[in-house]
Parts: C-alpha cells; sequence; structure tokens
C-alpha cells in the first residue's frame, strides 16, 4: 500500500510514519493490497489532532476522519471505521475489493448570507449505476455524489434524505 501523509500546522515524526505504515498494512492489505492508495491527513485544531485518511482502489475511494488527543488513536480510530464501512456494505463491495477480503415568507427581515466559495474541488466523472453512486457517497461519507449515469450518459446527484433513505437528481433535457 502506498501511503502519503501530509500534515498541516504540525509536524510529522517519523516514528509516526512507520506505525501508520505497521498500521494500514496489517489491517488493510487484507482488503486492498498493495495497488492501493492511502492519504493521511493531519491537522491540529484546538488541542487535537484531526486525522482524514482516505484510501483509493480499484477506481473507489473508502474515507474516514476522527478527531483525538493522540495521532495513533486518531488513525487506529480511522482504520476501523473504515473496515465497519467495508464490512457494512460486504456484499456490494465483494467484487470490487480484493479475492480475499470478504456499497412562506418571513415578517421579520431576512440577514444578507456571503456565499463566498471556499474551495474548488475537479475530478473525474465516470459512468456508474444509481447503486454504485450511492455505496461511493457512503465510503466517502458525504451527503451527496454527482456521478455520470451509465444508462443513460447524463450528469445525476445522488443524496441522504433527512427523512431516510436517498434521492437522485436527475437533469430535465426538454
Amino acid at each position: 500500500m502506498n501511503i502519503t501523509i501530509n500534515a498541516k500546522k504540525m509536524q510529522v515524526s517519523q516514528a509516526f510514519t512507520e506505525y501508520a505504515q505497521k498500521r494500514l498494512d496489517s489491517k488493510l492489505d487484507k482488503f486492498f493490497g498493495d495497488e492501493a492508495d492511502a492519504k493521511i491527513m493531519l491537522t491540529e485544531l484546538k488541542g487535537n489532532i484531526v486525522l482524514e485518511l482516505t484510501v483509493h482502489y480499484n477506481q473507489m475511494f473508502y474515507r474516514a476522519e476522527q478527531t483525538a488527543v493522540d495521532k495513533n488513536e486518531a488513525l487506529d480510530a480511522a482504520v476501523d471505521k473504515i473496515i465497519r464501512q467495508i464490512r457494512k456494505n460486504k456484499t456490494r463491495l465483494e467484487k470490487r475489493l480484493k479475492d480475499s477480503a470478504f456499497k412562506q415568507e418571513f415578517e421579520e427581515p431576512i440577514e444578507e448570507v456571503d456565499f463566498s466559495v471556499l474551495r474548488t474541488k475537479k475530478f473525474k466523472l465516470r459512468p456508474m449505476s444509481t447503486d454504485e453512486a450511492i455505496l461511493q457517497m457512503n465510503m466517502l461519507g458525504h451527503a451527496f455524489f454527482m456521478f455520470k449515469n451509465a444508462e443513460t450518459g447524463a450528469v445525476n446527484v445522488v443524496y441522504k434524505r433527512d427523512g431516510g433513505g436517498y434521492a437522485v437528481l436527475v437533469p430535465d433535457e426538454d
């Protein structure tokens, strides 16, 4: 597994790099193997460590974010979170993982809100089914996911509904 570690507002020790390599190899190799790319982003925030772990394997992303006092504790919890995600979606992920692994008006005045864009993210859209897009969204831990529908070729968005379940946004071609 290829591991990249980045840090904001802190230094990463060689001991943590070795610990991360050992931990990811021992826990995640059974699911992904050597072809996987893991990215660890560490940030110090109010005395705590925020660790974001993203694993890219076979055109799928697996993501977990964890906050803890210690880097090692945060990494352990993030790895465990990814393993829980994989186990929860085991039947849908089986063909994607390694073979040896088991998807009214207001009366009061309205305040004006500044809609400043904080981040722009570019990514490649690849054709996939709605079920695969929902699985990918859940693996990333996001509330929505944009994808190219394999059946129609149109760009669609899936999202989690507040009342439970999922919805798909489909553009009207008229």
